[in-house]
C-alpha cells in the first residue's frame, strides 16, 4: 500500500497518516500521525538506533467473557510482528526497544463484542509483556478517539483526545476495519514503506 504522505506544517515535517490495520517504521526525522477510538496505536522505538514506528490494529472480542477467538487476536499478532520485523530490518536492537500506547477507547458499538477496545488494550499490554518490551507511557480506555503524533527519530508523542468529531471518519474506519477481519479480509497487517 502506497503510504498517504503529506507535509505537516504545525510541525513543519513530512508526515504519513496511518489508518486501522496499517504500520510503518522509519529512521528519517519523519511524523506518525493517526487517530484511534477502539482501535490502538503502538509507538515502538529504539532510543539509540534512533528508529521507531507505529501500528493501529484492533482485537475485537466475540469470545467468552475474558476469551478472545483466537482468529481474530491473530491480527494483532500480525500487526506487532510485522511491526517489530521492519524496526529489526531499520537497526533497532530488540532489548531496547520502547513501547507507548495509546486508544483502545469505548467507541464502537459492535454487535456481539464485549469492548473492543478494552479487548484491543489488554491484547497489546500482554503481548509486550512477553515480548518483554516495556511500555513507558500510555493513554488508553475512556470513551473518546484520541489524535496521535508520533516523532520516531525521538520517540515522542503528542495525545489530544477528540471530545467531539467533526465527522465519522474514525468510525466509518474502524467499522470497516472490523468487518474486513471477522469476514475474510486480508490477513494481517498492512505494510507501509517509509522510503
Amino acid at each position: 500500500m502506497k503510504p498517504d504522505w503529506y507535509f505537516d506544517p504545525r510541525f513543519a515535517l513530512e508526515a504519513v497518516k496511518i489508518r486501522p490495520g496499517e504500520y510503518i517504521a522509519c529512521s528519517e526525522e519523519k511524523l506518525l500521525v493517526t487517530v484511534v477510538g477502539s482501535c490502538v496505536a503502538v509507538c515502538i522505538w529504539d532510543p539509540e538506533a534512533r528508529v521507531g514506528g507505529m501500528s493501529q490494529f484492533m482485537v475485537p472480542n466475540f469470545g467468552k467473557e475474558g476469551d478472545m477467538a483466537e482468529s481474530v487476536s491473530d491480527y494483532g499478532v500480525a500487526a506487532m510482528d510485522a511491526l517489530i520485523s521492519q524496526l529489526l530490518d531499520l537497526g533497532a536492537d530488540m532489548q531496547r526497544l520502547q513501547a507507548k500506547v495509546f486508544g483502545g477507547g469505548n467507541v464502537l458499538n459492535l454487535i456481539g463484542s464485549k469492548n473492543a477496545g478494552l479487548s484491543s488494550a489488554k491484547f497489546v499490554q500482554d503481548y509486550l509483556a512477553r515480548a518483554k518490551i516495556p511500555i513507558i507511557a500510555k493513554n488508553i480506555l475512556d470513551v473518546y478517539p484520541r489524535k496521535i503524533y508520533f516523532f520516531p527519530g525521538e520517540g515522542s508523542v503528542l495525545v489530544k483526545s477528540l471530545k467531539s468529531l467533526n465527522n465519522e471518519t474514525i468510525v466509518q474506519r474502524e467499522e470497516e476495519y472490523t468487518a474486513r477481519l471477522l469476514f475474510g479480509g486480508t490477513r494481517g497487517a498492512s505494510r507501509r514503506s517509509a522510503n
